[in-house]
């Protein structure tokens, strides 16, 4: 056995993950391919003692303060399956030869499908934002614009109001009822059912949104509500079990961050339907703890 524990994904479910399990006295590896999923955003907000900070900066921190530990091994490559092997694990990384075992921890996150509106994608993180408690603040009090592809959009434009005046841009097919309407506009929303034909601005700053009438609706900020994918197949392939979250299929845990799989753990954003940064560090915490406990009690009874 190579060791203990492997790590796939080093964002911050991954590394948080990771160092517990090290802290327990397992030997870990980490293995990630560099992608985590707000490298689109200038700057991280809501993160204990690192509200500001940027994300490749809170990442560089955590690696450097994993390296403290001499029997972790980060590993710069993508994960590219695991499968069963006489009681462990057999996990083929890109580059290299595989590793071999005992615990697989998946940190592997998702991608974010994005709607498919002109200048939507290359705003996204800055001037197309998904949660308000992330970026809302620094938008507060201009002009915020919804887009509703969904019923929860309903839900979501009342909630944005909060930051800013804004306009939900409600796709033809939701339905409506009148009462919910109203209770939109007493809080200031203006509904749009126009549809939107661009996204204008300076690079990936926002500033108008067009409709298909030649209008232009001012707006800093577009919030939406994308789709999401698991970045890996690898819980699909290890036979891990789905359930559906509001936006795309996740990988099921129980409180211990344990999958359907025996000694398979899952955490972050590939194993919760809403959540951040803070969220998926503390679900890292949980997992590699549960990690390290059953390796030292062995895996519980289901």
């Amino acid at each position: 056995m190579d060791y203990d524990i492997a790590v796939i994904g080093g964002s911050y479910a991954g590394l948080s993950a990771a160092i517990y399990a090290a802290r327990g006295r397992r030997s870990v590896a980490v293995i990630d391919a560099g992608r985590p999923r707000n490298r689109f955003s200038p700057e991280s907000h809501g993160f204990f003692g690192q509200d500001g900070a940027t994300g490749a900066a809170m990442l560089a921190r955590a690696r450097a303060d994993l390296a403290r530990y001499p029997a972790v091994e980060l590993i710069a490559g993508t994960a590219t399956a695991a499968t069963a092997d006489d009681g462990l694990f057999m996990v083929s990384v890109a580059d290299r030869a595989p590793i071999r075992v005992a615990k697989l921890i998946l940190a592997t996150g998702i991608n974010d499908i994005l709607p498919d509106v002109p200048g939507l994608a290359e705003r996204w993180g800055v001037g197309v934002l998904h949660c308000p408690y992330c970026h809302g603040y620094e938008h507060a009090g201009r002009p915020l614009g919804v887009l509703g592809q969904s019923e929860g959009a309903l839900h979501h434009a009342r909630l944005i109001a909060n930051w800013g005046p804004t306009t939900l841009f409600l796709d033809a097919g939701i339905a409506a009822d009148d009462a919910t309407l109203a209770g939109l506009r007493e809080t200031g929303v203006r509904v749009e059912r126009e549809r939107i034909v661009e996204l204008h601005g300076s690079g990936r700053e926002l500033s108008s949104i067009e409709l298909a009438s030649g209008e232009h609706v001012p707006a800093v900020a577009l919030f939406v509500m994308p789709g999401l994918q698991l970045a890996s197949p690898i819980a699909e392939h290890l036979g891990c079990e789905l359930v559906d979250a509001p936006t795309g299929r996740i990988v099921k845990v129980d409180g211990a961050m344990r999958t359907s799989v025996p000694s398979v753990y899952a955490c972050g954003d590939a194993a919760r339907a809403f959540g951040n940064a803070m969220l998926a560090a503390a679900d890292g915490v949980i997992a590699g703890g549960s990690a390290n406990y059953a390796s030292i009690f062995g895996e519980p009874a289901r």
